[in-house]
């Protein structure tokens, strides 16, 4: 989509609301004006403040685009997981992330890493829990003004929930599914003292789903604590203890046309006992807010995660439907990780006027220190009858004939698994990163706005290769800008137009690796363009639409002279429309729709690129106990790798939900998932791993407060 093309349908977009909003105001708004002050409690954007951006701004002042999906949302749908909230979230679709981990795709950029908690990163690979969560802030574009590498295609931040002084209650929600997949989750809230608060949240989940020997367990246990030092002091202190144990399941082959075989949907093409991803997290929290006068205000947190985790996996690795459709190539690795992250952030900010021209300013800084050890042993079969030792050809049948390690392969030999004999990889990581950012939002007029800013990034790492008995080091210093311009012709309409750079180290989102000449590469640039408009139609009415470009610039070396060149890599362009609000007293409606469309630095078509996508939620209230929800989710087919053949095809999924009231305080719900039982491949990871999604499913739920 040219920049032609966005100046047009922004100025139709202008042109409809210009008239349209003569015409309310001559008939409505004159006497909201004279009622005074409109109060919203809510997300509705001129009223509500995003967590994530740690400044007081209203979210019709923000130049990008930000979804926000409260706790009460998610749990009314049936969302249990962060993938349930992408599905239902514009400019956002999911990646299989090799079956032990969130993987979100960014307006066509894959991240496993872009994951915050009240504005920390929290970039380990694992399936983040719900229990404690108030709100999922999902903001698209490059961010690294406030949040620093990554973020190249967007972030997403949970807001968790904390100790409430004055307050007291006892919150738990019960569900069981299909499946028998069971949760049980647990809120409390006391006051301690008149200054002080303690909330406990703790959750526990029985896993199960429709596929072979998938099951599993959840823990969550994550008190907070609150204490008012002072009128404009205040400390949140907490901990979290997370124990994670589930199957693995990367799905199934591709065939000749590409698409998912279909008659393997009920095969596991994996090891009954030994894919599996365990995780054990201890992570604690703190952080203080002190308000210096009226005008500044400051913050501070620190942050300090341990995180032993461990993933075993086989998977399909080859299949060729057309020369030999009755057996696949296994391959498989076991990845042990042992990661410590300790995050230093402070902020200043300050709301002020220069004569006429009103100013919020920001100040901060950051230190991260991550130490990383990671190691992969592959799979080593024998006796070897294959031409790669960590590949072994089975038969395909269900379940495949192999368990534990052993099985028979394809030509009826009995082969073993050893997962200690070849040793892939094993790297000691450290990490240093030194953060200085600044940004001004000034009000020029009540008309305009202007955003300046620029952050400035010092990434050391070292990288201790075991296996090639190597130590590298690299350093990036990045300054990363961002710009932007909101005009208001009225105080609940803003037009945007933004621009922000962002980066990513040569040793990618997780620090694998700076080997060969790549640790003497710069690091991978992202830009971004944005127009769009936010719209806040009613009190409780609420619709967004931008118009995006992004672009990817990495380094390469010239074989003879050894010189650094550029070159041009990902390029994505589109749209993103939302709307969200209460039509009536009775129905609630929220939409999305999504164009994408992209090319690579060959010209190809990007993987998980799907060129439509549209959601739609809504829940009508038939009395004041009862009340019904429909759910419809559409995307486009998707190439699995950049400009393959292979492809997940399109699908429609319909979900929908009823509650009844049994009183104030008790809640019955009923959750169905894909309605009209429709088989679909959401995402993949490769080629052969394409995953299937559960048929239609119930869930029961009980909520209640005591």
């Amino acid at each position: 989509m040219s920049s032609r093309k966005y100046v047009l349908i922004l100025s139709i977009i202008s042109l409809v609301i210009y008239n349209n909003k003569l015409s309310a105001e001559e008939n409505e708004m004159q006497e909201e004006l004279e009622a005074g002050e409109i109060v919203v409690e809510g997300k509705f954007l001129s009223f509500d403040k995003i967590n994530s951006i740690k400044t007081p701004t209203p979210i019709i002042d923000v130049p990008q685009s930000v979804s926000i999906t409260t706790s009460e949302e998610f749990i009314q749908r049936g969302n249990t997981s962060i993938g349930d909230i992408i599905d239902y979230t514009p400019g956002v679709n999911t990646s299989q992330g090799e079956g032990h981990r969130d993987s979100v795709v960014f307006r066509g950029v894959r991240s496993t890493a872009d994951f915050f908690i009240d504005g920390t990163r929290d970039d380990v690979q694992y399936y983040r829990p719900l229990y404690n969560i108030e709100q999922i802030e999902i903001i698209r574009g490059p961010n690294a003004l406030l949040f620093g590498r990554g973020g190249t295609g967007g972030i997403l931040n949970r807001v968790s929930k904390k100790a409430m002084i004055g307050e007291r209650f006892t919150r738990y929600k019960s569900s069981v599914n299909t499946f028998a997949e069971h949760n049980f989750e647990l809120d409390g809230n006391i006051s301690i003292s008149d200054n002080s608060a303690l909330r406990i949240n703790a959750m526990y989940e029985g896993l199960n789903n429709h596929r072979d020997f998938y099951d599993g367990e959840r823990f969550g246990f994550n008190p907070t604590f609150r204490l008012e030092l002072t009128p404009v002091t205040t400390i949140d202190l907490s901990y979290e203890y997370i124990n994670h144990d589930r199957y693995i399941d990367r799905g199934i082959p591709t065939g000749s046309d590409g698409a998912p075989v279909e008659s393997f949907e009920d095969i596991v093409f994996g090891d009954s006992e030994l894919n599996f991803t365990q995780l054990e997290a201890h992570v604690f929290r703190s952080a203080v807010e002190h308000a210096f006068s009226e005008n500044w205000k400051g913050n501070a947190s620190a942050f300090y995660g341990t995180y032993d985790k461990v993933y075993s996996n086989f998977y399909a690795s080859a299949y060729d439907q057309a020369n030999t459709p009755n057996v696949v190539t296994i391959d498989g690795y076991i990845d042990t990780t042992d990661r410590q992250n300790m995050i230093l952030t402070a902020n200043l900010v300050g709301e002020f006027k220069t004569g006429k021209i009103g100013h919020t300013m920001l100040f901060g800084s950051e230190y991260v220190d991550t130490s990383s050890d990671q190691n992969r042993f592959n799979a080593f079969w024998t006796p070897d009858g294959n031409a790669d030792s960590d590949t072994e050809i089975f038969t395909i049948r269900r379940p495949l004939n192999f368990s534990n390690g052993v099985g028979v392969n394809s030509a009826g030999t009995t082969v073993t698994n050893s997962f200690t004999a070849d040793l892939n990889d094993d790297t000691r990581v450290d990490i240093n990163v030194y953060s200085i950012y600044l940004q001004d939002q000034i009000e020029l007029s009540p008309m305009f706005d202007v955003v300046f800013g620029l952050r400035y990034d010092n990434f050391d790492i070292e990288v201790n290769n075991v296996v090639a008995n190597t130590l590298r080091t690299n350093r990036d210093e990045e300054i990363s800008p961002r710009m932007g311009a909101i005009f208001k012709p009225w105080e609940e309409i803003s037009i945007y137009a933004s621009y922000s750079k962002s980066f990513l180290p040569r040793s990618g989102e997780q620090f694998a690796n700076i080997n060969g000449t790549s640790g003497l590469l710069d690091a991978d640039e992202f830009e971004t363009e944005e127009i769009g408009i936010k719209w806040d139609l009613l009190p409780g009415m609420s619709f967004s639409g931008a118009l995006f470009k992004n672009e990817q610039t990495r380094a390469d070396r010239d074989n003879t002279t050894g010189e650094q060149f550029e070159i041009r890599g990902l390029e994505i362009e589109g749209m993103e429309l939302s709307f969200e609000g209460s039509l009536t007293d009775e129905l609630y409606l929220s939409a999305g729709y999504t164009y994408l469309d992209g090319r690579t630095s060959t010209g190809a078509e990007p993987r998980e690129l799907p060129e439509n996508m549209f959601s739609l939620w809504s829940q009508y209230q038939f009395t004041s106990k009862f009340g019904l929800g429909i759910g419809l989710i559409y995307q486009d087919d998707s190439l699995i790798t950049d400009g393959g053949t292979a492809f997940l095809p399109s699908y429609t999924r319909v979900d929908a939900a009823a509650y009844y009231d049994l009183s104030k305080k008790l809640r019955l719900q009923l959750n169905i998932e894909n309605l009209t039982n429709e088989l679909y491949f959401p995402n993949a990871h490769s080629t052969h791993q394409a995953t299937v999604a559960a048929p239609i499913n119930a869930m029961f739920s009980i909520r209640g407060e005591f």
